[in-house]
């Protein structure tokens, strides 16, 4: 029955435009390495990687199992599904995988996306942990897509995506296994370590940049304490559109924005057809990134706003409201920071600030990620994260320098 299915799912790849896919090294075997580690993945496409490996098991969000053919292949060789919304789901599926990854065999052998999600292939974003966590010896599986007419196979599928791909006579596809890496013991012990060598020697493979930079909800991030740094701040585009309107205008604007958002709930949201704009998001984070007052005064609009009941100290969910419209991106780990700025189960402005000021790892934030290039901000990671321009009135430049009082 395997082997029947095996070939209609190379017959349904057949279809799709792939007729032969190109093979490179040897694939391991079970007792050499339970898990085949793959990248770049960077569509649906890539599960074609199933067939040369025989339909190794592989752990898959719980979105693809509605898929045409691709979730009935899933429940067919018994996948480890996981919802990215349900923290005990990914409780589960970690469980299951360091079972299965530890059976000496019982199981077949896992297949891993590492990135945990699609990208543009053209750089390999941070390997989760999750196939790493055992440290049992794996195989990196390198996927490309060398085609003259579209040399990127398309992102999501949908639409002209799709037809752009299927429009060749022939998708080609190489699939090369390099040796099996099997960890030192500090990498055992440290899963992250074991991770970051891995996606290195990937990408060094692929001739390709190995970031830091993580896909939270299709947002490239990066992580400070639990945070989530946008790359590309939605603040610091609107602030390039808004760049010929002048300051004076740009900062009255704001004014009026903060003053729908204290009127009320209702005021803080912007409608238009079927979609909404939370102003909030928009004030503080634009605010944050453009030096039209200090952190401090931003801080004390921002804590009063979010103290919702007005007790002079914010809850765990309301500073997660909190950072996440100062950043641009919703925040969904902030435990870390709660931790670190509460004192006695109380987060008052006066210790958040305190702590964003003075912590070494969230003082980062304001001094580089929320500073403007004009009063010397410098890039969190490995590149800038904060260019904003200077912006001009009718009467020249004015230079926006953040101060802390």
């Amino acid at each position: 029955f395997h082997s029947i299915i095996l070939s209609l799912s190379r017959a349904v790849f057949l279809c799709l435009g792939f007729p032969w896919v190109k093979v490179k090294g040897r694939r391991a075997d079970l007792k050499e390495a339970p898990v085949l580690v793959v990248a770049p993945h960077s569509t649906f496409l890539d599960m074609l990687v199933l067939c040369p490996t025989q339909l190794a098991t592989v752990v898959s969000r719980s979105e693809n199992t509605s898929l045409p053919v691709i979730g009935a292949l899933l429940g067919f060789n018994q996948s480890v599904i996981v919802s990215r919304n349900d923290p005990e789901s990914r409780k589960k599926a970690v469980a299951e995988l360091s079972d299965r990854l530890t059976s000496d065999g019982y199981w077949p052998q896992m297949l891993i996306f590492p990135e945990g999600t699609t990208t543009n292939g053209r750089a390999l974003i941070k390997f989760k942990p999750g196939a790493f966590l055992v440290g049992v010896p794996v195989q990196p599986v390198l996927l490309r897509y060398p085609n003259k007419l579209v040399s990127e196979v398309c992102l999501t599928c949908g639409g002209f995506a799709l037809w752009h791909t299927t429009s060749q006579f022939y998708t080609n596809m190489t699939i090369e296994f390099l040796p099996v890496y099997t960890p030192s013991e500090e990498e055992k012990s440290d899963p992250g370590l074991y991770a970051d060598n891995v996606q290195k020697l990937m990408a060094k493979a692929l001739g390709i940049p190995a970031t830091q930079y993580l896909m939270d909800y299709g947002v490239p991030v990066s992580k400070l304490g639990g945070l989530s740094l946008p790359l590309d701040s939605p603040a610091r585009d609107t602030l390039s559109l808004l760049h010929d309107l002048g300051a004076q205008e740009v900062e009255a604007a704001l004014e009026r924005m903060i003053d729908r958002c204290q009127a009320g709930a209702e005021g803080s949201l912007s409608t238009s057809g079927e979609k909404s704009v939370n102003l909030r998001w928009i004030y503080f984070s634009i605010s944050a990134l453009s030096g039209f007052m200090s952190f401090k005064s931003l801080l004390h609009k921002a804590s009063t706003l979010f103290d919702r009941e007005g007790r002079g100290s914010l809850s765990a969910e309301e500073l997660s409201d909190l950072m996440g419209a100062l950043l641009g991106h919703t925040q969904h780990h902030t435990a870390e920071l709660y931790t670190q700025a509460s004192h006695d189960g109380q987060l008052t402005e006066e210790h958040l600030l305190q702590a964003l000021t003075t912590h070494p790892t969230y003082q980062r934030l304001v001094n580089e990620y929320l500073l403007p290039v004009e009063a010397g901000s410098q890039p969190v990671n490995e590149k800038a994260v904060n260019n904003n321009e200077k912006m001009h009135n009718s009467n020249g430049s004015v230079d926006y320098k953040k101060k802390f009082e």
